[in-house]
């Protein structure tokens, strides 16, 4: 936990951490987060997730802010709420950047002034108060979202998508050859919910309105380019890692998803 208001010297390494990242950033800078560039100019609030490559490059000479450092194990106690699911902490494919207003910033710097001070003492329970303080932060990313995002849904529907999400992100990343995924398609997911795959797409498509495949696909092209581009496996090794009995299997659907094949994609 700390209070910035010394610029860095130059962008850091883009890659995956492995600590979660909240940030309130004032001044210019950009982010570059898995494929996208995000160029932040006046007070934004960040939330970078631990599974998503990212590096951050100071522009402006004058840069100030507060940042918030924890890792899975410290947020463990409340990962099952909801709202962290929903999040950019944990949803990868969630907007990282908030832009606020004067009201917005003054609320969040209050709650990392009172984390700061918090910090300092040995109260028993302070790390349940820093919890306490991240869902703070977390639900003012969320008010900020389109109301679009919190409609009403059948219980039954978001409790099922909401286990399938988890399940699907828990798979992630893959950092050892011997590991590979073992949940690859909607039928296994079901299996594992205890539930048919009709009612499991049914559901997605509900709550997301994308199919359980979309959902799969999409997560494992995603940790198909990280792989690619900052690891030395090679692409018979990704391909088996991912649960591709073969390797031009695996070069197949990652053409078909992004146009390219695994090796061209590696050299570009």
């Amino acid at each position: 936990m700390s209070r910035n208001r010394v610029p860095q010297s130059g962008p850091t390494a883009f890659g995956r951490r492995h600590y979660y990242l909240i940030v309130l950033s004032i001044g210019e800078s950009r982010v570059h987060y898995d494929d996208r560039t995000i160029h932040l100019d006046g007070v934004y609030l960040l939330l970078l997730n631990s599974k998503v490559p990212y590096s951050t490059e100071i522009v402006s000479e004058k840069q100030s802010g507060y940042s918030c450092v924890f890792t899975e194990s410290f947020v463990l106690p409340i990962m099952r709420l909801e709202s962290l699911q929903q999040s950019p902490l944990f949803n990868v494919g969630a907007m990282p950047a908030f832009k606020l207003d004067a009201q917005q910033q003054s609320r969040i710097t209050n709650i990392f002034d009172t984390m700061i001070e918090h910090e300092a003492t040995d109260y028993l329970y302070k790390d349940d108060l820093m919890r306490n303080y991240i869902q703070l932060i977390v639900h003012e990313a969320l008010q900020m979202r389109p109301t679009d995002h919190f409609m009403q849904y059948n219980n039954a529907s978001l409790r099922i998508t909401t286990h399938f999400m988890e399940m699907l992100e828990r798979q992630f990343p893959l950092e050892n050859l011997n590991e590979a995924l073992l949940l690859k398609n909607a039928q296994d997911y079901a299996t594992h919910l205890s539930i048919h795959v009709n009612t499991l797409n049914r559901a997605v498509k509900e709550i997301t309105g994308k199919s359980t495949t979309a959902h799969i696909t999409e997560r494992i092209i995603a940790e198909a380019k990280s792989l690619l581009q900052y690891t030395d496996w090679s692409v018979s090794d990704i391909a088996y890692a991912l649960g591709f009995e073969y390797p031009n299997y695996f070069s197949s659907f990652f053409k078909k998803a992004t146009g390219n094949t695994p090796k061209f994609y590696r050299t570009r």
